[in-house]
Formats: structure tokens, sequence, C-alpha cells
């Protein structure tokens, strides 16, 4: 099985990136298996037609406007996600309702479709998430790891660094080189 986990929107534009930085958080806190693939795509539309083309579920992560208040997580399931794209509020929600649509015309449309979407409370200029969407990217996260327990797969929580850990990767110790290293160095004027 095939699996694409897929986050979109403009990190630019704060809340607007919300489908990119639960991709991130996803990626950072579990160690997925082989067959799960995620993509940041950002704000790209018809880039995404040769990574989407045949996988057997694509899980899209998204700020989306449903009608539920700012800062809500929603999902939406199969016929229901194109449909929600075709009242876009975004561009990038145009190029992958032009992808999902070109996809089904190649007869490699995806066999599932999920969306994990979050509505945004502030969509101004800026590359913070608001306090509020902030706040529920733990929720996000965790919808989306729960599709893929569903879908049969053992997700591995990864552990955070231990003090022990950072240790090994910095030593505070300066590098000494040896004395013939040196004194190559001494001699340029």
């Amino acid at each position: 099985m095939n699996i694409i986990v897929l986050g979109l929107g403009n990190i630019l534009l704060r809340d607007e990136g919300v489908g990119v930085r639960v991709i991130e958080a996803l990626a950072e806190r579990y160690t997925l298996p082989m067959e799960i693939e995620v993509v940041d795509g950002g704000t790209v539309g018809m880039d995404l037609l040769d990574t989407l083309a045949g996988c057997d579920h694509l899980l899209i992560c998204d700020a989306v406007q449903t009608g539920a208040p700012p800062a809500s997580v929603v999902k939406l399931a199969d016929a229901e996600v194109p449909a929600l794209f075709q009242t876009r509020f975004s561009p990038h929600q145009l190029g992958l309702a032009e992808v999902l649509a070109t996809l089904i015309l190649m007869e490699e449309a995806p066999k599932a479709i999920t969306l994990i979407g979050v509505v945004p409370a502030d969509m101004e200029l800026g590359a913070e998430l608001s306090p509020e969407v902030a706040a529920v990217i733990d929720p996000a996260v965790e919808a989306l790891v729960a599709e893929l327990r569903g879908l049969g797969f053992a997700l591995t929580p990864r552990l955070a660094p231990t003090e022990e850990d950072a240790h090994d990767r910095f030593s505070p110790t300066p590098c000494l080189l040896p004395d013939w290293e040196e004194s190559a160095f001494k001699t340029i004027h």
C-alpha cells in the first residue's frame, strides 16, 4: 500500500501554512514506515501530478473554510474533499482540484482521499501561526496518526533527544591540530 501524506499551504500567510506545519510535526515526532511518504506540497499545483499518481491513499492536511469556528480540526473523506476545493479560498486549492481531476482522467487517481483540515484564524502576512491555530497542531497531528493507524500502519514515536545525546553531537572542546598542521598555518603571511 502506497500512502502519501500531503501538507499544503503558504507558510508566509500565517495560518494558511498550517498543513505544511502539521506534516513537519508528524515527520519530526514519528518514525514512519517506508510505505508512507510525507510531501510538503506548499502551494504547488500540477507539479504534484507525478507524485500523487497511482497512490493508494492520499492523506491531505490543509487550511480549510468549512463554516466551523477558527482553529477547529475537521476531517473529510473521498468525494467531500474535491467538493470542498470547488469553493476554494486559496490559489493552491485550485491547483489540487486540477491535479485530482487530471488524475481521474488519467485513471491514476488515489483510491481513497482523506483531508485533515484546520480552520484558519489569521491569513495575514507572517511566518508564525496564530496562537489559536498553533494550539491545535497536536490534535491535527494525532488525527493524521489515527488515520494512518486505522489503515494498519504502526507508527513509532521518536524519542526526545536526551541530554546525553546532545553531548554526543556537540563537544565544547576546541579542535586541536597536530603540530605539523599548526605550523603550516603559521607560515602563511
